[in-house]
């Protein structure tokens, strides 16, 4: 399928329509990979232009429901099990078991979790601890797509990678397809939610937490969307709670109320106990 065409009026209007209620950011630099997958969206939704398509998204009542499809369009979803696992190593040895240790029950949320292939691998390093049923683990997505795969335990080809270690095969299970699933007794040790991060409110309503994981999102943001949520997300870890951020980000320079400390060779961003 071609991409289609949009005058520079109308991308901008689509563009800032999708980062207002989704907080998703798409510079000019990959403005052609946005008109792209629109275009893909477009063509099923019956709409006969881009700016007729638009005017649905924002005026009509059925809005809301397209909005929803558009956004499984657009998120990456490219994610793969034990992905940058030294740092979710280091969570479960450091901070989730001394609590346990200490006759807590801790919360972790893993924020954006896409196909969910980052709570399945925390998970498995939970068990693996003797931890399952004494950590309590959410996971999040602005897809529903996404999330339907996750509670499914649906995995891809890319997921399960060479990397993937063969101790922990056993969680996996493969169809008479030849498709590749999590088994279902480690998918129901996780409660998957629908959460968009740039509303402050449904970050509230999941309560507070030990620890948030927060992996390979906030490069998808502006820097004011991208303050926004790391202000929702500290306000959603309980005082000394820990903020997990991928390798790739840093929040040093957006002057965050979260102090960066390095532990066992992975860097963490903490709350301070008084705040």
């Amino acid at each position: 399928m071609s991409a289609l065409r949009l005058s520079p009026h109308v991308a901008t209007l689509l563009c800032r329509f999708v980062e207002e209620h989704t907080g998703i950011h798409y510079g000019e630099e990959i403005l052609d990979l946005f008109v792209e997958k629109l275009s893909r969206r477009l063509a099923l939704s019956g709409h006969e232009s881009a700016l007729d398509y638009y005017y649905f998204l924002r005026y009509d009542p059925g809005g809301r429901v397209e909005l929803d499809a558009l956004i499984d369009t657009l998120v990456v979803g490219e994610t793969y099990l034990f992905r940058e696992v030294d740092q979710l190593e280091v969570l479960c040895d450091q901070i989730l078991a001394p609590a346990v240790a200490r006759g807590e029950r801790p919360r972790v949320w893993s924020a954006a979790c896409a196909t969910g292939e980052e709570p399945l691998t925390l998970a498995m390093l939970l068990d693996r601890r003797g931890l399952t049923g004494r950590v309590d683990l959410v996971a999040s997505d602005i897809s529903n797509a996404a999330l339907d795969r996750a509670r499914r335990g649906d995995l891809s080809r890319r997921a399960v990678r060479s990397t993937f270690p063969e101790t922990y095969r056993h969680w996996l299970r493969t169809d008479t397809s030849g498709a590749t699933h999590a088994r279902p007794e480690l998918v129901d040790t996780i409660t998957f939610r629908r959460v968009n991060l740039a509303e402050p409110a449904e970050v509230k309503a999941l309560g507070a937490f030990d620890a948030v994981i927060c992996r390979n999102v906030l490069i998808y943001f502006s820097d004011a969307t991208t303050r926004s949520v790391v202000t929702s997300l500290h306000d959603a870890l309980v005082p000394g709670g820990f903020l997990l951020v991928g390798a790739s980000e840093s929040l040093l320079r957006l002057g965050t109320m979260l102090t960066c400390e390095e532990r066992g060779g992975v860097f963490f961003y903490r709350k301070e106990v008084g705040s």
